[in-house]
């Protein structure tokens, strides 16, 4: 029989790690069940919506009890391909290459940088975080021995499109972008951007809009 491949949108995407951290704590909290009312009241989601959201991830619940927490953190990391750790390169040693090197949660959400490369001589030999920086000729013999599918992108604009032609070239199969930069890659890989920028601008527009509400200025603000 086929295997049935689950089309699910980016929205839901976003909200299931937002459910996830939100069970995790409840869990270390000895809470056993959660009904999808009680989960939606943590959020400006409603209940029909974090139900949809939990039923793509194979997740069923029981009338009057809801959904064993348990169950449903295991359902999410399984969705995600948390449930198992992803190896991944690093491309980058500067300030946010080395911001992502030290974030030590990763590996809950089942990401390990293996490797870091850059092409600033300066930096190539040093070491960030117990990781020795190496040159990005060494990416492509890498990869191919280590087996690695992710690769994520912590340089400039500029040199971005190159570094991810590198990764391309050495198999790469998946590319986490934070470079500010539009990228091409070829059909079959992945590619998700990371936008600090766009992120910064709705966090900054809501904020001149509520600012200026509270001056009793007319300003149409987002939602």
């Amino acid at each position: 029989m086929p295997h049935t491949v689950i089309e699910v949108s980016r929205s839901t995407l976003k909200r299931l790690p937002l459910y996830l951290h939100v069970l995790e704590d409840l869990h270390r909290q000895k809470q056993e069940y959660i009904s999808c009312t009680a989960l939606a009241l943590k959020f400006d989601f409603g209940s029909i919506q974090v139900r949809k959201d939990l039923e793509v991830t194979g997740a069923e619940g029981t009338a009057k009890i809801g959904f064993r927490i348990s169950d449903l953190i295991r359902n999410i990391k399984t969705f995600l391909g948390w449930h198992n750790v992803q190896d991944a390169f690093l491309v980058g040693a500067g300030n946010l290459g080395k911001a992502l090197l030290g974030y030590r949660d990763f590996d809950l959400y089942g990401l390990n940088i293996v490797a870091v490369f850059d092409k600033d001589p300066a930096k190539i030999g040093t070491r960030i975080f117990d990781k020795e920086v190496m040159p990005v000729e060494k990416m492509p013999g890498l990869a191919a021995r280590m087996h690695v599918n992710i690769g994520i992108v912590a340089v400039s604009a500029i040199a971005a499109q190159e570094v991810v032609n590198v990764m391309v070239a050495s198999g790469i199969r998946a590319v986490w972008n934070f470079a500010p930069a539009p990228l091409e890659i070829p059909q079959g890989i992945i590619l998700e951007n990371a936008r600090l920028t766009q992120s910064l601008a709705v966090l900054s527009n809501k904020l001149k809009c509520l600012l200026e509400e509270e001056t009793k200025e007319s300003v149409p603000c987002p939602m």
